[in-house]
């Protein structure tokens, strides 16, 4: 028998990713979706890609009528609304995985610094952080989990066996991303017009992009140690993907084949993680539309250092692709089920 799921702010870029996927997958049947700007209307009006794809029109947010039609929920909704809605689906027995920040971090004062006040702080210690590289087991038992934000996907995976084995030294980690323009989300905004992102390439939000404080949480957890990355994002002219550039100083000589038998070894069970060979460097391209983070490593063996490469598809691996990941391990179904999707070339 099919779980019924819901989707609560489904006409953003990660809800219709979500929907995307959910239709793909063998045991989810799409019960309710909410949307705010398109109440009562077909969601294939909204997206005619979904033409004879599902029969269901969007509806106002509702919990007690969202809880009757569903037994799982995604909340695709911005920052501070999921920790409103998420406590009312919590004590009502749905199970929840939460695309936004709200349920991502341990400590309310992190958040708070970064965003703003929690209004559910004492469901912090319940949710979990939805990286299944890092927290499979925990996520297995969750009731919320909080998926990750694009970037920290990209970054963390190139970044967690190095760490967990001491490899690097943490102190002088530099993180360049760089992100297509769907990672700014579907609203209206100035800087993600066509005519301002078209032919260039721009840094923002250097030491004050709110996924910082994600990287510094789960790296620092990792090592027993604070860590303080340096991460700068940068947005590209493209409609999806995130190309990570990591550059660590390994603690001791290495060589390039020896730094990737060390991922193959840690990430050989990972069905979403592919290492590339010696000399080859992931694309955005050859992640486009899957649940993939590619890898590439290259050591300059005279003085230490090393340079890690991971590629994403922000809306899949980054998002929504990550948030089925995760309901699947909440509820005991095969990690890829319903997304056994194939990169989409060229």
């Amino acid at each position: 028998m099919k779980i019924r799921v819901g989707i609560v702010g489904a006409t953003g870029y990660t809800g219709v990713e979500l929907l995307r996927l959910l239709l793909h997958h063998p045991q989810v049947e799409v019960t309710a979706l909410t949307s705010q700007k398109y109440a009562g209307v077909p969601i294939d009006q909204v997206f005619p890609s979904l033409m004879k794809g599902l029969d269901l029109k969007c509806e106002e947010l509702s919990v007690e009528q969202i809880s009757k039609k569903t037994e799982f929920v995604f909340t695709a909704v911005p920052h501070k609304m999921a920790m409103e809605i998420v406590p009312s689906f919590y004590r009502v027995g749905k199970k929840v995985v939460d695309l936004s920040a709200d349920f991502r971090f341990t400590d309310a004062a992190t958040y708070e610094k970064w965003y703003q006040k929690h209004t559910a702080v004492d469901l912090l210690s319940e949710s979990v952080y939805g990286l299944p590289e890092l927290h499979r087991e925990k996520i297995r038992n969750a009731k919320i989990v909080g998926n990750p934000g694009c970037y920290p996907t990209g970054a963390l995976i190139g970044l967690i066996p190095l760490v967990k084995k001491g490899m690097i030294s943490v102190e002088n980690i530099v993180i360049d991303s760089k992100s297509g323009v769907t990672g700014a989300g579907r609203d209206v905004v100035l800087e993600s017009l066509f005519c301002e992102v078209n032919e260039g390439v721009k840094a923002y939000k250097i030491f004050a992009h709110r996924h910082t404080p994600e990287i510094d949480q789960e790296l620092s957890l990792l090592a027993r140690k604070e860590i303080r990355v340096t991460f700068a994002p940068h947005l590209i002219p493209v409609d999806r993907g995130i190309l990570s550039t990591l550059y660590v100083r390994l603690t001791k000589k290495m060589k390039t084949e020896e730094l990737l038998d060390v991922f193959h070894d840690f990430y050989q069970a990972e069905p979403f993680v592919r290492i590339y060979s010696k000399e080859k460097f992931p694309n955005t391209k050859n992640v486009r539309g899957s649940n993939y983070c590619d890898i590439g490593v290259k050591v300059s063996e005279s003085d230490g250092r090393a340079v890690i490469v991971t590629a994403i598809d922000n809306l899949v691996k980054g998002a929504s692709g990550e948030a089925v990941q995760n309901m699947n391990i909440m509820l005991g179904y095969p990690e890829t089920m319903g997304l056994d999707i194939h990169p989409l070339f060229p």
